[in-house]
Formats: structure tokens, sequence, C-alpha cells
């Protein structure tokens, strides 16, 4: 049994702004309560850290809005024949949350198929002709004046980069993810004002079969 670690950044801001944020700091956290288990970020997402759960409550504020979402490896395998390195960006995506019930949903608009058009009958004509994905589902915690806060934590602590998959297309074994070796990287969970970025350390088991694997 082999056991690979990797870190997975989640990176997300406005369409109109910088994936990357080098200049500006982020915004101090606070303490949320007196116990001093939560700490709060406040940002262009606003966040809470619990320190007793591992979890991290993001504060929805606008729903229906627009915004970029892309993920990376923060860390690679440690083979370049692999093709999983460091740094090295996923696919970006442009999604908005959405309010179904007792439910947000995390969708990713098709921009493959939209129309340019002030007519609102035609825009909604070519949404519905053309099919949307859900990224993802999250149960509303508790709304309050600031938002919808919702539980990050398993969006962030899933194989987003597809790591599974690519080790077994390029024969080097079956590997799944292992939820206990999994959690929240917080050093790097971070919000500025013009984007957030949240990362995760991701530990995968399985039996290494291929050359590239066995050797790192």
């Amino acid at each position: 049994m082999k056991y690979l670690f990797l870190i997975f950044c989640f990176i997300s801001c406005a369409t109109t702004a910088k994936i990357s944020q080098t200049s500006s700091a982020p915004i101090t956290p606070k303490v949320a309560d007196s116990i001093k288990t939560t700490t709060a970020y406040e940002g262009f997402f606003n966040f809470e850290w619990n320190e007793k759960t591992g979890k991290i409550l993001l504060t929805v504020k606008t729903l229906d809005t627009e915004f970029l979402y892309v993920n990376s490896l923060a860390a690679g395998v440690g083979s370049n024949d692999i093709g999983l390195d460091r740094g090295q960006l996923g696919q970006d995506r442009v999604v908005k949350f959405v309010k179904s019930g007792p439910k947000i949903l995390l969708v990713q608009l098709n921009t493959d198929y939209r129309a340019v058009s002030d007519n609102m009958d035609e825009i909604t004509s070519v949404e519905q002709a053309f099919a949307q994905s859900v990224l993802g589902g999250f149960k509303v915690i508790k709304e309050t004046e600031k938002g919808y806060q919702i539980d990050l934590t398993p969006f962030l602590l899933r194989d987003a980069h597809d790591v599974i998959g690519r080790l077994q297309r390029s024969k080097q074994g079956n590997y799944k993810l292992d939820a206990n070796r999994s959690a929240i990287y917080l050093p790097r969970c971070k919000t500025f004002p013009d984007n957030a970025e949240f990362e995760a350390t991701l530990t995968f088991a399985g039996t290494p079969k291929g050359e590239y694997i066995r050797s790192v």
C-alpha cells in the first residue's frame, strides 16, 4: 500500500479580477467566540474556521452572481512523466451560487453557448437549450443578515483535479481518496478583497503498479 500526499488549492475570484493576488494582504482574522475555537475571516468570501471540527463554514453573501472558480495542485507527485506537477492549474469555470429550497447549489455556467443580447427571452432560451453543471450542493446551516452559511469542507476535500483518474489512465495503479488522512490546510486559506483561496491536503491510498509512481 502506498500513500500519496497532495495539496490542492481552490481559488475563487470575481470574473474581472486576476486569479492570483500577490500585492494585497488577506483580511486579518477575528476570533468569533469566547471559547476561541472559531476564527472568522472577512473578504471576497467571508468564512469561519472551526478548530474543533476542522471545518470551513462559508457565507454566501449574494446569489446568482458569477465568479471564477479554479482548482490547482499546490504540490506535485514527484514525477514529471505522470503529469501531476506542482502549480498545475485545472479547468477554469464560471460559476454562481443558486438557492433551491434548503440548499445552495454551485452551478457551472455553459460558457460555450451564451446569448449576447438584451432580450431576456433569448437569453433564457439559450440557457435552457444547453446543459449546465452542478459542481456542488450545500445544506444551509443558518441564514443571517450577512447571507447563507454553508459547510464548504466536503467540497474542498474531494478529488477536484481528478488525480485518481489520471493515475489510472497512465497505468500507475488504482488509488482512492483516504478521508481519514485528508484535511484542510489552514495556513493557505485566505480571503482578499477580490478573491479567496482555500487549500487542502489530500491523501490517496493504493498499490503502485507503474514504474513512474514506484520511483517516488
